[in-house]
């Protein structure tokens, strides 16, 4: 069984304590999600179309649970500036010419229409950075590829703070209140 991952995220620039509450509580809805259908797919009387529903199902909530975990985790222990002399900082300016030119890729991939999220992974096998947009919480997920930052662009992450039309002000703040240390982290462990 999964459980919720506590988070102690402090005052965020731009993002209210309130709208980190509910998200915090969809979040656990996830996990719960995931614990039951995982529960439901174990029943010996099953039907087969029923489990072809939850199959599917599973991978929304899964999915939704861990991109929940990496964002929250970006957001815990206070902004903190990406050390340049970092390894992935050296793969973003080796890949991008400079961490600004990849940020700005991000940011334009971050502000496409429709919910889902943008995320940064790293590609072990070809030693690569690369970007993608994931729509919803599970489709486009780059197989073996590890996540090392990504943004919520679901509308229930910013509107409550920007509303719609504050989508762009939402991404620059988020990356005002991104702990890189957090990233830099799984970018380690994705390269080991």
């Amino acid at each position: 069984m999964y459980e919720t991952t506590p988070f102690t995220i402090p005052e965020l620039v731009g993002i209210s304590q309130q709208n980190i509450d509910e998200h915090l509580k969809l979040y656990a809805g996830y996990v719960k999600n995931t614990n039951a259908i995982l529960g439901a797919m174990d029943g010996e009387d099953t039907p087969p179309y029923a489990l072809a529903e939850m199959q599917r199902r599973f991978g929304f909530e899964y999915n939704g649970m861990k991109n929940h975990e990496y964002y929250f985790g970006s957001l815990e222990g206070g902004h903190t500036q990406i050390n340049e002399e970092s390894a992935l900082a050296q793969k973003i300016n080796e890949q991008w010419d400079s961490f600004d030119a990849w940020l700005d890729r991000f940011k334009t991939i971050a502000k496409k229409r429709g919910v889902g999220w943008a995320i940064l992974y790293y590609d072990r096998d070809n030693d690569r950075l690369l970007n993608t947009w994931v729509d919803e919480q599970h489709l486009g997920h780059l197989n073996s590829a590890q996540y090392i930052v990504g943004i919520d662009m679901w509308e229930h992450a910013f509107v409550a703070d920007y509303q719609p039309s504050g989508k762009g002000q939402y991404i620059e703040d988020y990356f005002k209140n991104i702990n890189w240390s957090h990233a830099e982290n799984l970018f380690e462990n994705a390269r080991t």
